[in-house]
C-alpha cells in the first residue's frame, strides 16, 4: 500500500525563496571600525528579568543601558565590543520603546522598539480529573507564552520538583509542551504551576498523575525546522549565500532563504540539529559559518568534504547524505543573531533543516493486531479438490457460488497486502492450491501446491493442531483474473479456518488506537458518514470536527494524525479547514494511485483544534475510511 504523509505546513518552518547572497569583504572589513551602535537586540519582546543580548559595535566603554520609561541598568555583562548581555529590568511601561546604549561621552538609540510582553494562558491539552502519566506530553495554549521558564510538578515523595524551559518539549509564543517525568512523579491528584521570569504563578488543571509503567519505549521524533520545497530552484551551492537562515525580525532578513521565531532559533543555537543533502558529485565541500563569512564552525577553513571529516558524513542510501550540527560553544554561534547562519561551499543543494529527539512513550509501542474478516461457521468442510472455499467481491456475478463476499475496501486489501489463512489438516499428505474459480491461473505457478514436501517453509505450525499460510499476490499473473472470476482455495486434506489481516497498531498511552469518524459524525445536512463515502463543497458531503470531540473523546495533539483511505483510482481532494473556512491544508490526489493520506497535526491544526475545530470538505469518493489517530 502506497501512504502520503502530507507534511505541508511543517512545525514552525517558514520557507522565503529569495535571491542570491553574495559576501561584501568591504562591510565586513569596516564593521570591526565603527563607533557605538546598536544594530539589534534579542527579544524583541521581554518581561522582568528576562535574559537578553544586544548586538551592536562600540561596546567595550558602555557605562549605562537605558529602557523605556527611562529605567537605567548598569548591571550588564559585556561579552565583548559587539555583545552585551542582560536582564530586562521591572519597569517598562507597557507601550515600550527604544534602548539606548552610553559610554563616558556618546550614545546610541536602537532603531526598533523594545515591546513588554505578559504571558496569558487559555487553555491545556489536559483537562481536570485527566490522567496524565509519566512520560506524557501536555500542551499550555495561551500569547506570549515564551516567557514562561519553569514548570512546578511534585516529585515522588510529595516535594516541589521544577522543570527547566530548556527542557521543555517545544516552547513557542502560542504555545508550549512539556514532558511529565517518567518515574519521579507521585500516583496522586494536584495541580501543577507555571511559572514565568517576572514572577506570575500561573495554576494549571488538577491532574491525576502517575508514574510510567514498566511498558514502554523510547521513540525518535523528527521536527521539521525547514524544508526546501523547490531545490530546482534553490539550486547547487557554489561559494555562494542562497542557504542562509535567520531569526525573525532582525536586519537583513531579506537575505536569508528562511527565518525561523525565537524558539527555534534558539534551539539551532544551542541543540543537536542536522542538514540534509543531495550532492552533485563526489567533490563537494560543506562550510557552516555567518553570513558575513568571518567566523566558521570547526575552525578556519576546516570544511566538511569526503577527504576531510567525513565521518561527519552519514548516507542515507538513497542519493543523501546529512550531517549532524551542533553548535555548541563554538565561536560562531555568539555572531548569529546579528550575522545569520549559512551553509555554503560548493557542489551540493540543501534539502532540509530538522531535529530528532528519542522521547519515552509510555506503553508496548507499535504492535501487531490480528484483523480477522472470514471465519468458518462450521458449514465448509475438508477439501477434496471442491470448490467450497471460494470468495469473492461484494455485487459480481457468481456470488452464488462463493462461500463469502466482501465489501470493496476488504477485497481490494486482499488484492494488495498481505493476509493469513489458517488452516487445519486431515494427516500429513494435505495439498494447498490458491487459483480462481476457473481454475486456469494458479498462484505461484501452474501445479505449484504448498504441500508439506513442497515450500513446506511456506506453512507455519501454530502449536494447537492448526497452520497458517502467508498470501501476498504482489504482481502475480493471479491477482489480474479475481473480480471476475473469484479467488478459490482448493487441494486436498485441509479445512479452511479462517482469513486473516496482521495490522499494526501504533502503541502510546493505551485507550483507542484509532477513531473511526462514522462513529462519531454526521454531515452537515444531518446523515451519519457512511462508507463508500464522498466528500463535496456542499452540504451532503462536508461534516465538522468540534474542538470538544477532538480535545475531550479524541485526545488530538501535536503529532496526531488525521488519515482518509480510499480506494485506488479516484481523484481529488479533501479539504481541512478551521471554523471561519479558512483553508489549513490538503490532501490530494491526483494521479489516483494512493490509497492512504495523512495530515499531522501540526501547530496550525492545533490552533484550529482549540478555537472552535476543524471543517472537513473536498471533491473526492471512494472512501473507505477516515480516522483518527491520537
Amino acid at each position: 500500500m502506497k501512504h502520503i504523509i502530507n507534511y505541508l505546513g511543517a512545525l514552525l518552518a517558514v520557507v522565503l525563496i529569495g535571491a542570491t547572497f553574495t559576501a561584501c569583504a568591504e562591510d565586513d572589513e569596516g564593521s570591526a571600525n565603527v563607533g557605538l551602535g546598536i544594530k539589534t537586540f534579542f527579544p524583541t519582546k521581554v518581561v522582568t528579568n528576562q535574559p537578553m543580548t544586544i548586538n551592536g559595535s562600540g561596546f567595550n566603554d558602555v557605562k549605562e543601558i537605558e529602557f523605556p520609561g527611562g529605567i537605567k541598568v548598569s548591571n550588564f555583562e559585556i561579552v565583548g565590543n559587539d555583545m552585551i548581555r542582560l536582564k530586562a529590568p521591572s519597569g517598562i511601561p507597557t507601550e515600550g520603546g527604544n534602548i539606548k546604549v552610553r559610554t563616558d561621552n556618546d550614545e546610541a538609540e536602537s532603531r526598533l522598539p523594545l515591546t513588554l510582553g505578559h504571558t496569558n494562558v487559555s487553555g491545556f491539552s489536559k483537562q481536570p480529573g485527566d490522567e496524565a502519566a509519566g512520560g506524557e506530553l501536555i500542551t499550555v495554549y495561551g500569547t506570549d507564552l515564551e516567557f514562561i521558564n519553569q514548570v512546578e510538578l511534585l516529585d515522588a515523595e510529595g516535594e516541589p520538583q521544577f522543570i527547566d524551559h530548556k527542557d521543555f518539549y517545544r516552547k513557542g509564543t502560542s504555545n508550549l509542551i512539556f514532558r511529565v517525568p517518567q518515574k519521579n512523579i507521585p500516583e496522586e491528584s494536584f495541580v501543577g504551576y507555571l511559572h514565568t521570569y517576572d514572577g506570575q504563578k500561573i495554576a494549571m488543571p488538577e491532574l491525576a498523575y502517575k508514574p510510567a509503567k514498566d511498558a514502554g519505549h523510547m521513540e525518535i521524533v523528527k521536527t521539521v525546522y525547514w524544508k526546501n520545497e523547490a531545490p530546482e530552484r534553490t539550486g547547487v551551492i557554489n561559494w555562494s549565500g542562497t542557504y542562509r537562515f535567520g531569526l525573525d525580525g532582525t536586519d537583513g532578513n531579506n537575505e536569508c532563504i528562511a527565518t525561523f521565531p525565537a524558539d527555534v532559533w534558539e534551539n539551532i543555537k544551542t541543540q543537536k540539529f542536522y542538514m540534509l543533502f543531495k550532492p552533485d558529485g563526489d567533490s563537494y565541500q560543506i562550510r557552516v559559518t555567518n553570513g558575513w563569512w568571518d567566523v566558521q564552525w570547526l575552525g578556519k577553513d576546516n570544511d566538511i568534504a569526503p577527504w576531510n571529516m567525513a565521518e561527519r558524513i552519514i548516507d542515507n542510501g538513497d542519493g543523501t547524505y546529512y550531517i549532524e550540527v551542533d553548535l555548541g560553544d563554538d565561536p560562531l554561534v555568539a555572531t548569529l543573531d546579528q550575522k545569520h547562519l549559512l551553509f555554503t561551499g560548493s557542489g551540493y543543494t540543501v534539502l532540509e533543516l530538522y531535529a530528532e529527539e528519542e522521547i519515552w512513550i509510555d506503553g508496548p509501542g507499535d504492535q501487531e493486531v490480528k484483523n480477522t474478516f472470514w471465519a468458518n461457521d462450521g458449514s465448509g468442510g475438508s477439501i477434496n479438490w471442491s470448490g467450497t472455499y471460494r470468495f469473492g467481491l461484494d455485487g459480481t456475478d457468481g456470488n452464488n457460488e462463493c462461500i463469502a463476499t466482501f465489501p470493496e475496501d476488504v477485497w481490494n486489501k486482499m488484492k494488495t497486502e498481505s493476509f493469513y489463512m489458517r488452516f487445519k489438516p486431515d494427516g500429513d499428505s494435505y495439498q494447498i492450491r490458491v487459483t480462481n474459480g476457473w481454475w486456469d491461473v494458479q498462484w505461484l505457478g501452474k501445479d505449484n501446491d504448498i504441500a508439506p514436501w513442497n515450500m513446506a517453509e511456506r506453512i507455519i505450525d501454530n502449536g494447537d493442531g492448526t497452520y497458517y499460510i502467508e498470501v501476498n499476490f504482489g504482481d502475480d499473473p493471479l491477482v489480474g483474473t479475481l473480480d471476475q472470476k473469484h479467488l478459490l482455495f482448493t487441494g486436498s486434506g485441509y479445512t479452511v479456518l479462517e482469513l486473516y489481516f496482521i495490522d499494526i497498531v501504533h502503541g502510546g498511552g493505551g485507550g483507542s488506537s484509532s477513531f473511526d469518524l462514522s462513529q462519531y459524525v454526521s454531515n452537515h445536512s444531518g446523515t451519519p458518514v457512511s462508507y463508500p463515502y464522498t466528500f463535496t463543497w456542499d452540504d451532503n458531503g462536508r461534516f465538522n470536527l468540534p474542538s470538544d470531540l477532538l480535545l475531550n473523546e479524541f485526545k488530538v495533539k501535536s503529532g496526531s494524525i488525521f488519515r482518509v483511505t480510499k480506494t485506488a483510482g479516484n481523484t481529488g481532494q479533501v479539504q481541512i479547514n478551521d471554523t471561519s473556512w479558512t483553508a489549513i491544508d490538503y490532501l490530494a490526489d491526483w494521479a489516483g494511485d494512493v490509497e492512504v493520506m495523512e495530515k499531522v497535526f501540526d501547530d496550525d491544526m492545533m490552533n484550529a483544534v482549540n478555537n472552535g475545530g476543524l471543517i472537513i470538505q473536498g471533491d473526492l469518493k471512494g472512501i473507505t475510511k477516515i480516522e483518527i489517530v491520537p
